[in-house]
């Protein structure tokens, strides 16, 4: 968590700066984006909360991601964070939404990527949605989950700077 610390803390001052509010949805990242975030003092002032969802059932339950919502969408994909950013960004009210969703590793997932794989995105208060693809080409479990919390949080970076 100690590499994340300065990027998150850069995020950190620009919601606050901004007097803009974050929930996120992540799953290979084992909820390493939130912790990443609240390790920051004043946390509160942007953080309004975060969900591990790791299933098709914690998806159902903590976002709404009903099997509807969810058709022709597979975990793991740029359309699946975009969907899981925009519906933790409306479950919690918050000016942005943040989401991960992965194969952290040793293994790939059961849709065919590799360990290493990530796709992340972001909505935020205009409802437009970016999302992207990391792959780290590594089977390192530990190293992938930073990887992907920094991926994401990189990301926001890049849009409250846009």
């Amino acid at each position: 968590m100690e590499t994340l610390l300065p990027l998150a803390k850069k995020v950190g001052e620009k919601l606050k700066a901004r007097k803009e509010t974050v929930a996120i949805s992540e799953s290979s990242a084992g909820g390493l984006i939130a912790a990443t975030l609240l390790a920051v003092p004043g946390a509160s002032a942007y953080f309004m909360g975060a969900a591990v969802v790791y299933t098709k059932p914690a998806g159902e339950a903590f976002l709404g991601a009903t099997p509807d919502r969810r058709k022709g969408i597979r975990s793991s994909s740029e359309p699946w964070a975009a969907l899981a950013a925009e519906l933790v960004r409306d479950r919690l009210k918050t000016t942005w939404g943040l989401a991960e969703t992965g194969a952290s590793g040793p293994t790939g997932n059961g849709y065919g990527d590799p360990a290493g794989h990530t796709c992340v995105a972001v909505v935020g208060p205009d409802g437009k949605k970016i999302a992207r693809t990391l792959r780290t080409g590594s089977n390192d479990r530990v190293e992938n989950m930073r990887a992907f919390a920094a991926e994401a949080l990189k990301l926001l970076d890049e849009q409250l700077s846009g």
